[in-house]
């Protein structure tokens, strides 16, 4: 197979699983961070160079119809290439959209990282009431937050955090940061991806509330990560209390 994936996640998923199937990734694909020898890198997830990846001569594209462009896919199913786009919303999602991924990459049978990552999150017991209502920023200049529908979300309210935004229309609402401030959240949860929030930038724009920094990959990637996931996030909020 030679395999072009448009989303970090996936890429890092099938670098470790079917290693030399990748032939392209993107600019933001960090894990691993060396993908392979003579894996080209063809653009960003929503900008990737079409004819770039269409002269790998790929099997197949993989995507993701939250991460990546309508008119960019439509351009390389239209050129003739198999695009397989996922959709990720909820961690079983996540788990069953990976399987679909290996399968089409060749894989037989199930990954020892995929087990490992459904044995660490069925171990997971959230209390019976949600630690902290949190905000949760993926975004400054303007600032945005999660929404409904997120995966990042589900990962959250697994562990014990209710988002403030979770009913909220949109999935990537965009609130002023006074309307943040103001919206009854008791801890604000700040990933270093997209945005890269730090100790420096994030927290002193909520005072009077404690910061989780997390790392947006154990947050926002559904890949081997996952199996680390519960006990990072959890050490990240457990921090966050004192």
């Amino acid at each position: 197979m030679r395999v072009v994936s448009l989303v970090p996640s996936l890429t890092e998923a099938i670098a470790v699983t079917v290693p030399g199937a990748l032939v392209g990734v993107t600019d933001w694909c960090t894990h691993p961070a060396d993908p392979g020898p003579g894996v080209v890198r063809i653009g960003g997830t929503k900008n990737p160079d079409v004819p770039a990846v269409l002269a790998l001569r790929p099997d197949l594209v993989v995507a993701n119809e939250e991460e990546n462009r309508e008119p960019d896919l439509a351009a390389l199913r239209e050129a003739g290439t198999e695009v397989l786009v996922t959709e990720v919303r909820t961690l079983e999602q996540a788990f069953a959209e990976l399987e679909r991924v290996l399968r089409a990459c060749g894989v037989d049978g199930r990954p020892q990282w995929l087990t490992a990552a459904e044995a660490a999150w069925a171990a997971v017991t959230a209390p019976a009431a949600p630690v902290r209502r949190a905000v949760v920023p993926v975004w400054r200049r303007p600032w945005m937050v999660l929404g409904r529908d997120t995966f990042a979300g589900d990962l959250l309210r697994r562990l014990g955090v209710e988002n403030v935004y979770a009913t909220h229309e949109d999935r990537y609402p965009k609130v002023g940061i006074e309307q943040l401030v103001a919206d009854g959240a008791e801890l604000v949860v700040l990933p270093n991806e997209p945005y890269r929030f730090t100790a420096d930038d994030g927290p002193e724009a909520f005072p009077d509330l404690p910061a989780a920094l997390v790392d947006g990959r154990m947050l926002t990637w559904y890949g081997p990560s996952l199996a680390d996931a519960p006990a990072a996030l959890s050490a990240a909020l457990r921090a966050a209390h004192r």
